[in-house]
């Protein structure tokens, strides 16, 4: 291959990077813009606790798992239990171990040094819109399956508008005072029930999820404290387990 056709090919090969990147911006936006109101929210909560515009980012940006932070925000203290925001963050977290499962048959042929930033960029927005491109392109018959340039178009502004939007509102929160007045919060379970929607197989794939939403509820209604993470997350991977077989 002469050095001119070896520049053409690398033309070719950049420009589809290029559109695959902005195919996923363009799939994350609809989601993008549901975080920002909850990212407000977390960032002027964890103000609220005592939490200045460093700390906001480094725990949003090293951590970058929305969930697992509102619940350790919800449990800080001064002086903060330390093993038991770890703790929940890890059972909250722990959702993560099947993400990542379910991604593995489509990433296997990547090599790590990709695979392993990439993972570090999954989150539950980013996982659903990049699993469900994977599928669409696998059963069409798209070789790879898997387009990293499209997932890191989708997951690398998720990352950066929540590390951002956090910290805007620790900026904000002292001033905004109690910003689930208006109305931000319910931004949070829109965005699930929107990936739910999704995802949505049939009733006999979402009992994991019942299981785990009546847990969590029952708990919360029952026992003082935040153990209702702890048990919703705990009773959604053991019914995940014992009715694998069943669907």
């Amino acid at each position: 291959m002469s050095v001119s056709e070896i520049a053409v090919a690398e033309g070719q090969a950049t420009n589809m990077r290029g559109a695959e990147l902005r195919r996923g911006l363009a799939a994350s936006v609809p989601v993008l813009l549901g975080i920002i109101p909850y990212a407000l929210v977390l960032g002027a909560q964890a103000a609220q606790k005592g939490l200045g515009l460093l700390e906001v980012p480094l725990m949003t940006g090293l951590n970058f798992a929305g969930g697992s932070e509102f619940a350790a925000i919800q449990l800080w203290s001064s002086p903060p239990h330390i093993l038991l925001i770890a703790g929940i963050t890890l059972l909250v977290n722990s959702r993560h171990f099947l993400m990542g499962a379910t991604l593995a048959p489509f990433i296997k042929q990547l090599p790590k040094r990709r695979v392993f930033p990439a993972l570090f960029l999954m989150c539950d927005e980013s996982w659903a819109v990049g699993l469900a491109d994977a599928q669409r392109r696998a059963a069409a018959g798209t070789r790879p399956a898997f387009s990293l340039p499209f997932y890191l178009g989708a997951a690398l502004p998720f990352y950066l508008a929540w590390v951002a939007f956090t910290t805007c509102g620790a900026a904000l929160g002292p001033v905004l005072g109690d910003v689930e007045k208006y109305g931000f919060a319910m931004a949070f379970p829109a965005v699930f029930l929107v990936l739910l929607r999704g995802m949505w197989k049939g009733f006999a794939a979402a009992r994991p999820w019942l299981v785990s939403l009546a847990a969590a509820a029952l708990t919360y209604l029952l026992v003082p404290g935040a153990w209702y993470v702890a048990v919703g997350a705990l009773s959604g991977l053991v019914a995940a387990w014992f009715l694998a077989d069943e669907t």
